[in-house]
């Protein structure tokens, strides 16, 4: 894409979901740049949803602890680009200081891990396994989760999941798109998520709820597994194929 047209693409996609936002070629220019280490909350899932790619993983400083933000005014007298902070020294943007305090035992919880939900099929009247190589990050209590490029048990179902960590328990919404040439032909699935941190904080575990295609709910059980704390790109690159 040109940066006019990701700057488009991103300004369609928060319109799509609710969240408007008035992104711009210049946005799109400081980001690239490295004039603006990260972008707000109004551009971070857009960019995500829009690329497929956690914001870690497109080049984005992660927060850092006891940072504080500062908007930009520039040296000029320039007024700062709307919707963005500008990193200075240890500073983060994210809408605010950020510091990646602990919220439960276990600390931070991003990182590579294995999804793995279970579900029945009524029209082929059998039970089934989706599995996903995922990549967590975390911002303060919510977790952003996005499954990796070619890593579900059935190819092209990026699977996204918007989390909340309330000490051992994490509850939020999922949503999967189907393989278009796959048996559900492209429908996307959502619902809703709930899990229990186990004490090693390696492992959740939960049940998913979910509408089925007849208007009924359907449930079932959900894991989350941990593989590996880096999230760099070479991590995600060797988690990047079918568990």
């Amino acid at each position: 894409m040109s940066q006019d047209e990701l700057a488009q693409a991103i300004r369609e996609d928060g319109r799509e979901h609710g969240e408007p936002n008035d992104c711009a070629k210049r946005n799109v220019q400081r980001w690239e740049s490295g004039a603006v280490r990260m972008p707000r909350k109004i551009y971070i899932r857009s960019l995500e949803r829009v690329t497929g790619l956690p914001i870690e993983a497109l080049g984005f400083a992660i927060p850092v602890p006891n940072a504080r933000t500062a908007e930009r005014t520039s040296a000029n007298g320039h007024e700062p680009v709307q919707g963005e902070a500008v990193i200075m020294g240890a500073e983060t943007a994210l809408g605010g200081a950020v510091p990646m305090s602990k919220h439960n035992d276990h600390g931070t919880m991003s990182g590579i891990w294995l999804s793995r939900y279970e579900y029945h099929s009524s029209g082929r009247e059998a039970d089934f396994t989706g599995e996903h190589f995922v990549v967590i990050i975390q911002h303060r209590n919510k977790l952003t989760v996005r499954s990796l490029p070619e890593a579900s048990s059935n190819p092209d179902s990026p699977l996204t999941m918007d989390l909340t960590v309330d000490g051992n328990v994490v509850t939020g919404s999922w949503r999967e798109e189907t393989a278009r040439d796959g048996y559900y032909a492209g429908a996307v699935y959502h619902g809703a998520l709930q899990l229990l941190v186990e004490p090693t904080g390696r492992k959740m575990t939960g049940k998913w709820v979910g509408f089925g295609k007849d208007f009924d709910v359907n449930t079932g059980p959900w894991e989350l597994i941990f593989k590996d704390a880096s999230t760099s790109k070479a991590t995600m690159e060797q988690y990047s194929h079918r568990p």
